[in-house]
């Protein structure tokens, strides 16, 4: 088979505990390109904290942002599709998150928005390297792609599953980890629908690629719907067992490289 895409996880796949990326993943991703093969990343990230990734490792291409809701290049300013949260919808999160004394994150396509100073935006500042903008919720009309809930205790877990069981049948949360943060829950809040799947078949009719000539890497239960509509499936050693399920092969973990241990197998 000739591969012609390559879709890539960022957190646990590429990013390592560190923060970083190994010269092993880096050096394979361009091997892959100088084969003809185009590399884009698929995250539950949004645009402003994919961006130093994708600048170091020369991808200027379309891109999954969002988990899904946003497919774009935003280099070129150039949006695919996206499937933004209803302004109706913000505002009735907004006003649950209020009385429940529950701490929001929203994303539009260029910002990251919050009402107060937490252990959440310090982290992105830190690590992902996005400077937040304090806004009042209430006032808030931009376009939104996807709102966030961040839990760093078992007691705030209990408390976003909760939040998040109000709006079950309206809307799509996904649960993701990285691997520099263990033991914190970063919880993607999405238009009902939307997975990184539906944005990759989005993305490929757009390129004129069928899914069978793509591969894909990921870690987490976001990436299944995305493993599961491509021609080779790869799950990090690091995966969890049901993002192994759906794999094709099962390479090493991130720490060690995992990403280029497999592209070296199969796109020799």
């Amino acid at each position: 088979m000739k591969y012609k895409l390559l879709v890539v996880d960022i957190d646990g796949t590429l990013v390592n505990r560190r923060g970083d990326i190994s010269a092993e993943d880096e050096k394979a991703l361009a091997s892959a390109r100088a084969l003809g093969i185009r590399v884009v990343i698929s995250t539950g990230r949004g645009t402003q904290s994919s961006r130093s990734i994708i600048d170091r490792l020369s991808l200027d291409d379309h891109h999954i942002f969002c988990d899904g809701a946003l497919v774009s290049n935003p280099g070129r300013n150039d949006e695919v599709c996206a499937w933004p949260i209803s302004q109706v919808m913000v505002k009735e999160l907004v006003a649950a998150a209020h009385w429940q004394h529950i701490d929001l994150e929203f994303f539009s396509d260029t910002r990251y928005f919050v009402e107060r100073e937490t252990w959440s935006t310090e982290a992105h500042r830190q690590f992902f390297g996005v400077t937040p903008v304090m806004v009042d919720f209430d006032r808030l009309e931009t376009r939104v792609i996807k709102g966030g809930l961040v839990a760093t205790t078992p007691g705030e877990a209990a408390r976003a599953r909760d939040f998040c069981r109000q709006f079950a049948d309206r809307l799509h949360f996904s649960f993701a980890r990285a691997p520099a943060y263990p033991g914190i829950d970063f919880i993607n809040i999405l238009s009902l629908g939307v997975s990184k799947g539906k944005a990759l078949e989005a993305l490929a009719s757009h390129l004129g690629i069928s899914l069978v000539e793509a591969i894909a890497a990921g870690d987490g239960t976001n990436d299944v719907s995305l493993l599961s509509s491509v021609g080779l499936a790869i799950a990090m050693g690091n995966a969890l067992d049901e993002v192994k399920a759906v794999a094709d092969h099962i390479t090493l973990d991130v720490d060690h490289s995992g990403l280029a241990a497999a592209l070296n197998q199969f796109l020799r």
